[in-house]
C-alpha cells in the first residue's frame, strides 16, 4: 500500500502528455489493482477500476491521467528544435524552462530567450509566442536528427518540490491530484459493503477534448458520472468567486453540466459527515470530463468535485495535500450515503 501523497508525487513526476499516457497509466492500474476487484486499460488507455457491487446501478468517478505537454515540429541548425503545444500552456510560462525531450532516448534542452541588453523596448513589451521559441539542445543538427524525430513529445523538466504546511508544488498536479482522490477514496471504500458497482477512471486525452471520459462513460453506462479534477485556487491577483481557498476543502459545482440531485446529494454528505466544502458556479462547459460524461450513450447524471490549486497549466502548480484528503473523505462519504437507496427515485428531476 502506497502512501497517498507518495503517490502523487510519483504520478505527477512522470510523463503522461495528452494522447501518450502508456506510463502513467501503468502506474495508475498497478495501484488500482489492491483495492478494486478488477482493473483493466481499454483500447484508448484509459484506466478503469472496478468494485463490484450488486450490478443494480453504477457510479463512476473520473480523474485525468494525461497532462499538457509539447511537441517537435522542425529542426534548425545548431541544435534547435521549433515545437508545438499539445493542450493549454500558458506560452508566457515558457521561457527560460528546462525541458525533456522524449526521442530515442530522454534529451534535456532549454527554451532559451533574447538577452534584454540586445532587445528592442517594443519587443520587450510583447509576450513570446510558442510559434517563435525555440528549444537548444546543444547538439549538431545531424546528431539531432539522429536522437530527435519530428512528433516526439517534450515535457517541462520539474520535479516535485515540498512547500510550507503539506502544500507541494511541480508540474502535472493537474489532475494527478484527481487520481490521488480516487486512490485515497478506494482504501477508505476498500472494505465497505457497498450494493453499488463503483467504477475509478483514470482518463487520457481530458486535455485536448474530453476524449477518455466520453469512451469510458459509453462503455460503463453509468447512473451517475462524477468529474474529480482541479480549480483555480485563491491567489492575491485572482478574485474571491474564481479562486477557492487552499485547505477549505472540496470544491462542489453547480450549473448546467451538472445534475441539480447530485449537486444536493454532495452537499448534503458533506454536511451530514461534517465536512468542510466550497461552491463553484459554473455557467457553461465546466472544462472537465463531466462535460462528455453527461450527454454520452443515454446521458449519466453528472457532477464536479475539485481540488484548489494555484497556478494552473504552469511548471509550479501548487497543492495543498489537505484538500486531497478532504476530497476523497466527501468521495467516499457520498458513495457510503447511497448504498441501500433507490438511485432511479432521488435522481429522477
Amino acid at each position: 500500500m502506497s502512501d497517498t501523497k507518495e503517490f502523487l508525487i510519483r504520478l505527477a513526476n512522470a510523463s503522461s502528455v495528452s494522447g501518450f499516457e502508456e506510463k502513467v497509466g501503468k502506474m495508475t492500474a498497478e495501484a488500482f489493482s489492491e483495492y478494486c476487484d478488477e482493473v483493466r486499460i481499454d483500447k484508448l488507455g484509459n484506466v478503469i477500476g472496478h468494485k463490484k457491487g450488486s450490478g443494480k446501478y453504477k457510479i463512476l468517478f473520473a480523474a485525468h491521467i494525461d497532462e499538457i505537454g509539447l511537441m517537435v515540429t522542425e529542426y534548425e541548425e545548431g541544435g534547435f528544435l521549433k515545437f508545438t503545444n499539445i493542450g493549454g500552456y500558458d506560452q508566457r510560462a515558457l521561457v527560460g524552462q528546462e525541458v525533456i525531450i522524449h526521442g530515442k532516448e530522454d534529451i534535456f534542452g532549454v527554451i532559451g530567450v533574447k538577452p534584454p541588453h540586445i532587445t528592442k523596448p517594443e519587443e520587450a513589451k510583447n509576450a513570446h509566442k510558442i510559434e517563435d521559441m525555440v528549444i537548444d539542445t546543444g547538439f549538431s543538427m545531424d546528431k539531432l536528427k539522429e536522437k530527435v524525430a519530428l512528433g516526439d513529445v517534450i515535457t517541462l523538466k520539474r520535479e516535485i518540490v515540498a512547500l510550507q504546511n503539506d502544500n507541494i508544488a511541480g508540474k502535472a498536479i493537474d489532475d494527478r491530484a484527481g487520481v490521488a482522490v480516487l486512490y485515497e477514496a478506494m482504501k477508505e471504500l476498500k472494505n465497505v459493503d457497498t450494493d453499488i458497482d463503483i467504477y475509478y477512471v483514470g482518463s487520457v486525452q481530458e486535455e485536448i477534448g474530453c476524449r477518455g471520459a466520453m469512451v469510458a462513460a459509453y462503455a460503463i453506462e453509468p447512473n451517475i458520472a462524477i468529474a474529480i479534477d482541479v480549480t483555480h485556487g485563491k491567489t492575491p491577483d485572482v478574485n474571491d468567486r474564481e479562486g477557492k481557498k487552499m485547505g477549505g476543502g472540496a470544491v462542489i459545482s453547480i450549473g448546467p453540466n451538472i445534475s441539480p440531485r447530485v449537486y444536493e446529494l454532495l452537499v448534503k454528505s458533506a454536511k451530514d459527515n461534517f465536512l468542510p466544502y466550497q461552491i463553484d458556479v459554473a455557467p457553461r462547459h465546466s472544462g472537465t470530463d463531466a462535460f462528455t460524461m453527461q450527454v454520452s450513450g443515454v446521458g449519466a447524471a453528472s457532477g464536479v468535485v475539485s481540488i484548489p490549486l494555484k497556478y494552473m497549466h504552469t511548471s509550479v502548480e501548487t497543492l495543498c495535500m489537505k484538500d486531497v484528503y478532504l476530497t476523497a473523505k466527501l468521495i467516499s462519504s457520498f458513495v457510503k450515503d447511497l448504498c441501500g437507496r433507490d438511485l432511479e427515485e432521488i435522481l429522477c428531476l
